[in-house]
């Protein structure tokens, strides 16, 4: 997790065009999930794909993540999946909006007015019990959010890197 909340924060904080017309930043969308078998709420989506040649495993090689994650945040879209021991699938995916059988102990989700549909899904996807957490990155604002059992903590850009972020 700590890896994935670094990689989003240096693609948003070392993305210098937030607030230009017609431009649109880094997009992420990691789902952290607690087993391959993840096709009950998932669906393949097209062609977009995690390059596995080049990392497969998130802590293999941190710099080597960051460069893929740097690529797949500009030319692809849906959810990387991520195993709990830090496998990244192939197929990226759309994450199904879940029943409520499926949820994890909470009635209602708690969405944001920031929240777009990529967010929403996130919170959704976090609320199952196949789910360990998800973690995004805006395209709109290089805003970071970890959600985890339907909850969220996020950052915006401004509060990114914390006391370690050079001035």
């Amino acid at each position: 997790m700590d890896l994935l909340k670094y990689a989003a924060e240096s693609l948003s904080i070392e993305f210098d065009r937030w607030g230009e017309q017609y431009v649109s930043g880094p997009s992420l969308y990691f789902l952290v999930v607690a087993d391959v078998d993840f096709g009950d709420y998932a669906d393949p989506l097209g062609a977009n794909s995690w390059p596995v040649d080049r990392c497969q495993v998130v802590t293999d090689s941190p710099e080597a993540f960051i460069e893929a994650a740097r690529d797949v945040a500009f030319t692809r879209d849906g959810a990387v999946v991520i195993t709990a021991d830090g496998t990244i699938q192939d197929q990226m995916v759309r994450v199904r909006s879940p029943s409520t059988a499926e949820v994890r102990g909470r009635d209602a989700i708690t969405a944001a007015d920031w929240m777009g549909t990529k967010h929403l899904s996130a919170v959704e996807a976090s609320t199952r019990k196949e789910v360990l957490a998800a973690v995004t990155v805006s395209e709109e604002d290089g805003r970071v959010t970890i959600f985890q059992d339907g909850s969220y903590d996020d950052y915006e850009r401004e509060e990114l890197g914390g006391r370690w972020r050079p001035d």
